[in-house]
C-alpha cells in the first residue's frame, strides 16, 4: 500500500496570515486532512479555525525561575568567589561610580542640613570642599565632623562671651579705681585749699 502525504503548505501559509503568527505556530488536525486540503481561501480557513481544525499553538514558556533563584543566591554572596570573576575589580565596580555615589550622598546630606538650619552657609561651603577633597569616607564620618565643628563653635562662643564679660568687668573696675583716685585727689586738694 502506497501512502502519500497531502501538501498543506498553502493552507498553513494562509492560516498563519489569518491568525497573524508564524507558520511553525500553526497546527493542522491530522484527522481532517482531506477537509483542510479543500480550503483554498482565507474565508474557508477562518471557518476551519472557528471549527477548531486549525489551531494556533501556544507560545513556549521560557521560565526565569532558575535565573531568579541564582540572582537571590548571588545577592547573599554565593557564586561570587575568585573562580567566578572575569574582569578586574575596577571593571566589576568602577572606582569612579563609587566616588560619584559617595559624593552624591554627602552633598545631599549637606544640602538637607543647610535647608533645615543645622549648619550655616559658611560651614556648608567649608564641608562641601572637604568632602570633595576625600576627607570623609562615609556619611557617618561627615555627621560626626559636623557635631564636632558645632561643639567647637559653641565652645568658642562661650569662651568669647566669658572673655568679653571679664574684659567688661576689669574695665568697670579700672573706671571705678580711676574715679576713686580722682575723688581722693580732689578731696586732698580741697583740704589744702582750706588750710
Amino acid at each position: 500500500m502506497l501512502l502519500f502525504r497531502v501538501n498543506l503548505r498553502t493552507q498553513k501559509r494562509l492560516a498563519s496570515s489569518v491568525l497573524g503568527c508564524g507558520k511553525n505556530k500553526i497546527w493542522l488536525d491530522p484527522n481532517e486532512v482531506s477537509e483542510i486540503s479543500n480550503a483554498n481561501s482565507r474565508q474557508t480557513i477562518r471557518k476551519l479555525v472557528s471549527d477548531g481544525l486549525i489551531i494556533r499553538k501556544p507560545t513556549v514558556m521560557h521560565s526565569r525561575s532558575r535565573a531568579r533563584e541564582l540572582n537571590l543566591a548571588r545577592r547573599i554572596g554565593r557564586h561570587r568567589g575568585f573562580g567566578k570573576r572575569k574582569g578586574t575589580a575596577d571593571a566589576r565596580m568602577p572606582e569612579q561610580v563609587l566616588w560619584m555615589r559617595r559624593q552624591r550622598v554627602l552633598r545631599r546630606l549637606l544640602v538637607k542640613y543647610r535647608a533645615s538650619g543645622k549648619i550655616d552657609k559658611h560651614l556648608y561651603h567649608e564641608l562641601y570642599h572637604l568632602a570633595k577633597g576625600n576627607t570623609f569616607k562615609h556619611k557617618r564620618a561627615l555627621v560626626e565632623h559636623i557635631h564636632r565643628a558645632k561643639a567647637e563653635k559653641q565652645r568658642e562662643r562661650i569662651l568669647k562671651e566669658e572673655m568679653d564679660a571679664k574684659r567688661a568687668k576689669t574695665k568697670a573696675a579700672r573706671e571705678r579705681k580711676v574715679e576713686r583716685q580722682t575723688a581722693k585727689r580732689q578731696a586732698l586738694m580741697g583740704e589744702d585749699e582750706e588750710k
